[in-house]
């Protein structure tokens, strides 16, 4: 008898290339993000800092860093400053993005030339931040454009640099131009996501505009909502290129305007490394607290 050979087929395990596509995004994680990370920790706990020419340590100091920075009496106030810029800027950002948001988006209103609005009020999210905050400083220094027409209109000129809502309600106003369309572009999409059917039922009951936005639309974007809270939340803790240039990183008047991370960059600037880290520990962990609470309130809230 002649034996039959059959040939066994191959199948082609497609998992392992997976992996291998991971690969460049672990490496670039490890090496960008956890090494700095683990580092950030280890010098917490290390009196390392210059002085003049004379480095003194690394030594071993325990916690004393973390109280250093704790009992600092400094850091409430930088840590208001951050709470109070934030708002600023976040409110009206929330607000005339949502507006904004629902209006290209409706039906009713048809609004024509919507892409081109969206280029516009996206196009200030891709101007460098240092790049914004000379143009803010050149046009409301004492003796720019924006006081020279005010003197024109018989006013006496602003300081709006050395006042301490000037300069608080300046770096504000920037941080909404620059992130209020990226937030309309995002509200735009949960909101086009929304089943049609949905809507037509809500009008069917009788529910007038607001409660369709009350009780439809708002419900039905909380995912997207809660992307959008916690990324400005995250971005407003980080707050710095915007202060730091317009105020020449002294964060006035009266350090009013001093932000968490420009008070972070001073000790990497005098080189207190172990003060720096410490601070970067305790910044990590209030961001990771804050961003638990928001998503647990508005999740909860959702699924009620």
């Amino acid at each position: 008898m002649k034996s039959i050979s059959k040939k066994k087929t191959k199948s082609i395990s497609y998992s392992k290339w997976g992996y291998i596509f991971l690969i460049p995004f672990f490496t670039i994680y490890i090496i960008f993000s956890l090494i700095p990370l683990i580092s950030t920790f280890n010098n917490s706990f290390f009196e390392n800092y210059m002085v003049g020419l004379t480095q003194i340590g690394p030594n071993f100091v325990g916690l004393d860093n973390y109280r250093a920075i704790l009992f600092d009496s400094d850091l409430p106030k930088f840590a208001l400053n951050t709470l109070i810029i934030w708002l600023l800027g976040f409110i009206p950002q929330i607000i005339i993005s949502m507006t904004l948001a629902i209006w290209f988006t409706s039906a009713r209103l048809n609004l024509k030339l919507t892409g081109f609005f969206k280029t516009v009020i996206y196009m200030p999210n891709l101007i460098m931040a240092a790049a914004f905050s000379m143009l803010f400083w050149a046009l409301f220094s004492d003796i720019g454009p924006v006081n020279n027409l005010i003197v024109a209109l018989g006013h006496e000129p602003i300081s709006f640099l050395q006042s301490v809502n000037g300069n608080r309600g300046l770096i504000a106003l920037m941080n909404f131009l620059m992130w209020f369309g990226n937030t309309t572009i995002l509200l735009m999409a949960g909101i086009m996501g929304i089943d049609n059917s949905i809507l037509e039922a809500a009008q069917i009951d009788g529910a007038n505009a607001w409660k369709t936005f009350w009780h439809v639309t708002i419900p039905s974007i909380k995912p997207i909502l809660v992307y959008v809270f916690l990324t400005s939340l995250i971005g407003g803790i980080q707050m710095f290129d915007v202060p730091q240039v317009l105020t020449n990183a002294e964060g006035g008047p009266n350090r009013t305007s001093m932000t968490m991370i420009m008070y972070l960059n001073k000790h990497l600037y005098s080189k207190n490394y172990g003060l720096a880290g410490a601070l970067s520990v305790i910044l990590l962990i209030i961001t990771a607290i804050l961003s638990f609470i928001v998503y647990r309130n508005l999740t909860e809230r959702a699924e009620k």
